[in-house]
C-alpha cells in the first residue's frame, strides 16, 4: 500500500468513528469514550511532523475596564496542528483568541499584558501593521457571517480586495479556497448567488473560505459549530482536519467529542471565580485519558462545567 493509501484509509477510519460519534447523541459521554475518540485521533493521524512554533503567547493578562479576565497565560501553537480550548463559559477562551489577532483591542475598555509571537515578532510591538497580522492570523466567529450583500464569489474574495491585494488567477483562486473548505462541489453553480441563501453549516464554510482566500499561517475557531446540527458540524470538523496540514489552528469548543474528534493538543481553561487561568495542557489524548491535574479530570469526565 502507497503512502497515500495509507492516508486515505487512516482518513476514511478516521471519519467513521467521528460519524459514530456524531450519531450518539443521548446520554453523558464517559471519559473512557472521550478517550478512546482521542487515541483513534492519533492513531489515525499520518506520520504528523510538527512544524515550527508559529504562534506564541507568553504571559498574557488582560483586563475589561477593573476586570481582570485573564491571568499569565502562555501557549505554544505549532505548525500542522490544532489546538482545541475548552473550559466552562465566562473562563476567558474567545477573549484569549481575540487576543492573539488583536481583535481585543477593538473594545474599548479593553487591556492587556504580555506578548504575542508570530515568527519570532511580537504581533504587538509599536508599528506593526495590524492589517497585516490580521491576515496572517485568519478568524472565523461562532455565528457565521457572510457579508449578505455580497455574492458567493465577492464574499470568498472579499479579503483580497479590503487588504489591496492583487491576485490574476482570481477564479483559479476562488475554486481552490471553496474546495480546502468542502462547499465547492455544492455552490460551484451558485457562486453568484448571495452568500445568505446559503444554509447555516454552508455559509460556515464560506466564511473559511473567506479566510483562506489571504493565505492565513493560523486560523482561528471560535465555537464554529455551536450554532449547527451534527451534520454540518461533521462538515466543518472534516474541513478542520484537511486545513490542519497545512497551518495552525485554533478552537474554542464546548464539545468534548468535538475536542477529542479534531485536536492534537488540548487546553483547559478555568476561572474558579477569578480571572481565567490555564489549568492544563498537553495533547489531547494525554488530557482526556490521564489528565495531570485533578480539576481536569472532573472536568471533562462531565462532574462540573
Amino acid at each position: 500500500m502507497t503512502s497515500n493509501d495509507d492516508s486515505r484509509a487512516n482518513g476514511e477510519e478516521s471519519m467513521k468513528t467521528a460519524k459514530a460519534q456524531v450519531a450518539k447523541a443521548s446520554g453523558k459521554v464517559s471519559p473512557s469514550s472521550l478517550a478512546d475518540v482521542a487515541a483513534n485521533r492519533l492513531q489515525s493521524q499520518t506520520a504528523n511532523t510538527v512544524g515550527s512554533t508559529g504562534l506564541e503567547a507568553r504571559s498574557i493578562h488582560a483586563w475589561f475596564g477593573k476586570k481582570h479576565v485573564l491571568e499569565d497565560i502562555s501557549l505554544d501553537f505549532y505548525t500542522g496542528t490544532v489546538t482545541a480550548l475548552i473550559g466552562p463559559s465566562g473562563c476567558g477562551k474567545s477573549t484569549f483568541i481575540r487576543i492573539l489577532n488583536r481583535m481585543h483591542e477593538f473594545i474599548p475598555t479593553a487591556s492587556l499584558a504580555g506578548e504575542v509571537f508570530l515568527d519570532g515578532k511580537d504581533v504587538y510591538e509599536p508599528g506593526v501593521d495590524v492589517t497585516k497580522i490580521r491576515l496572517r492570523i485568519g478568524m472565523v466567529f461562532q455565528k457565521p457571517n457572510p457579508f449578505p450583500s455580497m455574492t458567493i464569489k465577492e464574499n470568498v474574495l472579499s479579503g483580497l480586495k479590503l487588504a489591496q491585494l492583487k491576485m490574476n488567477n482570481q477564479e483559479e483562486l476562488l475554486e481552490s479556497c471553496l474546495r480546502r473548505a468542502g462547499l465547492w462541489d455544492e455552490v460551484k453553480d451558485r457562486l453568484d448567488e448571495y452568500g445568505g441563501a446559503l444554509s447555516g453549516g454552508q455559509q460556515q464554510r464560506l466564511c473559511i473560505a473567506r479566510s483562506l482566500a489571504v493565505n492565513p499561517q493560523v486560523l482561528l475557531m471560535d465555537e464554529p459549530c455551536s450554532a449547527l446540527d451534527p451534520g454540518s458540524t461533521l462538515r466543518i470538523e472534516e474541513t478542520i482536519r484537511e486545513l490542519s496540514s497545512s497551518m495552525s489552528i485554533v478552537i474554542v469548543t464546548h464539545n468534548m467529542q468535538q475536542a477529542a474528534r479534531v485536536s492534537d493538543y488540548t487546553g483547559f481553561f478555568l476561572s474558579d471565580g477569578g480571572p481565567g487561568r490555564l489549568v492544563e495542557v498537553g495533547s489531547t489524548s494525554q488530557i482526556f485519558s490521564n489528565p495531570k491535574e485533578q480539576r481536569t479530570e472532573d472536568y471533562v469526565s462531565g462532574r462540573f462545567g
